[in-house]
């Protein structure tokens, strides 16, 4: 584990820095997100024989990876913290870590899966940024893997819903290593630029001052999602709202997928296409 005496407050995210925290914020103790991989993956799979190499994009502190490294996955974790790489290659020794940037990786492997989970994608917030990770995945996937992310819904936020969510501050507690930890979270949609932009202040006993920290998720509606995944050479098997690992209710192995994509969690299942073969 990394030993610190307290929470290390000197960039721009106090959750990626201290991964122990960020577990604590978004637990998933049933492996949620891991299970949704594996059986979506199992759902979509080509008749013939697939491989088992995995490639996680965001894979934080590397707890989906673990589960399905279990499952007999060899997975490679990409990451752009160092912090949540050094925890998640204490507590997954099974899998590969690596640190690189989700617009510019480039790795000595194709891959039979991508997953991209919890709306990590949605850091893309211009065109050229989210043109440059469709194409990092097509090339790091053999012809016919499969691309599995899991996201914010634009359609849901620009379309006026998520009221619930957009109206005043939402107050969260959680208790890491005896102490309280208070984020104030408010978040409001930036029209213009097609984002949800987010302000997170943080106090907990002995912070000398608030910890206001910032950042945004690229708002993505599906008939926009499914031009830029055709463009970039893949074809869409899934586009789905319900049910997902963040949805209520929760992902099942057996689920119908709901197709009306009014929900707030958006969630894609895509193949890339094979290669063009010279006549």
């Amino acid at each position: 584990m990394i030993e610190e005496t307290g929470p290390v407050v000197d960039s721009a995210n106090l959750l990626t820095d201290n991964p122990e925290l960020y577990e604590a914020q978004f637990p998933d103790p049933e492996h949620l997100a891991g299970r949704f991989v594996a059986d979506l993956v199992e759902r979509y799979a080509p008749p013939a024989p697939a491989g088992r190499r995995l490639l996680d994009v965001g894979c934080g502190t590397g707890r989906d990876a673990g589960y399905l490294a279990g499952l007999g996955w060899a997975v490679t974790g990409l990451d752009i913290s160092p912090r949540m790489l050094a925890y998640a290659r204490q507590r997954h020794p099974d899998v590969r870590f690596v640190e690189a940037d989700l617009r510019d990786f480039a790795l000595p492997a194709r891959f039979d899966v991508v997953t991209c989970l919890d709306s990590a994608l949605l850091y893309c917030h211009g065109n050229a940024d989210l043109n440059a990770f469709l194409d990092r995945c097509h090339a790091h996937l053999r012809p016919g893997g499969l691309l599995v992310a899991e996201m914010r819904n634009g359609a849901y936020f620009l379309g006026g819903g998520g009221a619930e969510l957009l109206d005043g501050v939402r107050t969260r507690t959680v208790r890491w290593r005896g102490t309280p930890y208070t984020s104030h979270t408010l978040l409001w949609l930036d029209h213009a630029e097609q984002l949800l932009r987010r302000r997170r202040t943080w106090t907990w006993p002995g912070c000398p001052d608030p910890l206001v920290q910032t950042s945004a998720w690229r708002l993505l509606f599906p008939m926009e999602l499914r031009h830029r995944l055709d463009t970039a050479g893949f074809d869409v098997l899934a586009l789905f709202d319900t049910p997902g690992p963040r949805t209520d209710p929760p992902w099942r192995a057996d689920a119908a997928l709901g197709g009306g994509l009014t929900g707030d969690r958006l969630h894609l299942v895509a193949r890339r296409r094979a290669e063009n073969v010279p006549c």
